[in-house]
């Protein structure tokens, strides 16, 4: 499913608009523009901390198995040290700034673009990288007749994934062994329960989250 290169949209899904489409516009628009003054300030920082671009982009594997970039804000050095491709809180690779936009989820604000593009909704099961999809490609046969989300149930009670993953010495290992199969769990959960009403309430929950620094 994974081989073969990109597929085209169906014709019949090009078209079409939604409740769910038309909600992840207003929201999506209407965040990025009122973020605005915080994206700058967030990218001279960036700028002045490190050298290299303002934004990270990461291909990940969207509806239909159909491939696109992830933006969020960079914060790793640039350069040719290789690393995994999930990051701990012991990762070197880090900038100053970056911990600082890694632990306030800063860096995952520039995700409302790929939503205005249409590769994300705000609420779906997150989207992973190809290596990882591979690995549980049943499952995600199911997870990826939706569109992938910027937060979910997974989003949420992962949200100090980092932490967790600190305690591996092989912190992909552990992420494909441990993690991630929990996390499908969660996407399964959400896929059974979808509604209007519960992505508008896993929204305001990760509002919350994110404030209060706790999961609830």
């Amino acid at each position: 499913m994974l081989r073969g290169g990109r597929r085209r949209r169906p014709v019949r899904e090009m078209g079409k608009i939604d409740g769910k489409r038309i909600f992840d516009l207003l929201f999506s628009l209407s965040g990025l523009i009122l973020l605005a003054p915080l994206f700058f300030i967030v990218a001279v920082l960036i700028k002045l901390d490190s050298p290299g671009t303002v934004f990270f982009r990461q291909e990940r594997v969207g509806k239909d198995f159909i491939p696109f970039n992830l933006y969020k804000f960079r914060t790793m050095v640039v350069g040719p040290r290789a690393g995994p491709s999930v990051t701990s809180a012991k990762d070197a690779r880090v900038t100053r700034v970056g911990k600082v936009l890694r632990s306030l989820k800063i860096d995952e604000l520039p995700q409302l673009l790929n939503v205005v593009k249409g590769d994300l909704s705000l609420v779906g099961p997150r989207p992973e990288v190809a290596k990882f999809v591979a690995m549980f490609e049943h499952e995600y046969r199911r997870i990826l007749r939706v569109r992938p989300g910027i937060t979910d149930f997974a989003a949420i009670q992962f949200k100090d994934e980092e932490a967790l993953l600190a305690g591996y010495d092989d912190v992909e290992e552990g992420y494909a062994r441990e993690i991630l199969p929990r996390k499908i769990a969660c996407y399964m959960r959400y896929l059974e329960e979808r509604s209007f009403f519960l992505d508008l309430k896993l929204v305001l929950l990760t509002i919350v989250v994110i404030i209060r620094g706790r999961t609830q």
